[in-house]
């Protein structure tokens, strides 16, 4: 397994019209595409800062899906042109992570 934890910048005053996008239209997209997504997130004293994790099987999954979800004409045309009025792009930061021997998410 391998893990994503994904760190974005929400612009200024955009934070509840990007937690509506995240939980109404990226999530459920992702999901019926057979991403496994943690958690999401906003900062509690951080107005600009949302998280969210996400599961993979391994990296041929991950490339499989994500190909199935960002090249299609769905993401292009309607997920995709709302971005970048709510969120940052250049300050993304993407962690893969890797659980410790005794972790009890493995």
């Amino acid at each position: 397994m391998l893990w994503e934890l994904r760190q974005y910048h929400i612009r200024d005053g955009k934070k509840d019209e990007w937690v509506r996008l995240m939980e109404n239209e990226i999530i459920p997209f992702q999901v019926s595409k057979g991403m496994v997504i943690l958690g999401s997130f906003t900062g509690e004293n951080d107005e600009n800062i949302y998280v969210w994790m996400r599961r993979f099987e391994n990296e041929s999954e991950r490339e499989r899906l994500y190909k199935e979800v960002y090249d299609s004409d769905y993401w292009k045309n309607e997920i995709g042109p709302q971005i970048p009025d709510l969120m940052d792009r250049e300050k993304v930061n993407v962690t893969r992570l890797e659980p410790t021997p005794l972790s009890p998410i493995q």
